[in-house]
């Protein structure tokens, strides 16, 4: 059963309910706080992708090393065995 306190409540509730525009839609603090988490996720995922790009090394040693030879270095092996 409810109380005296909390059907006053929830009078008041639903008086405020009443009051807004049924048709307009808005998303609220909620909605702030959830996009400013994920606008700030990724910010640091982006962050920690610069600091792991930056060591990566781009030259292809094996392959630059096998062309100016002219090894078959690149073919599979079954095919470097049988030739």
């Amino acid at each position: 059963m409810m109380s005296a306190t909390s059907t006053l409540a929830l009078t008041h509730f639903v008086a405020l309910a009443d009051s807004f525009d049924k048709d307009k839609v808005t998303p609220g603090i909620l909605g702030f706080i959830v996009f400013a988490v994920i606008g700030g996720a990724v910010w640091l995922l982006m962050k920690s992708m610069n600091r792991h790009m930056g060591k990566v090394d781009f030259e292809e040693k094996e392959a630059a090393t096998a062309s100016a030879t002219g090894s078959t270095a690149s073919a599979p092996k079954g095919e470097a065995e049988a030739g």
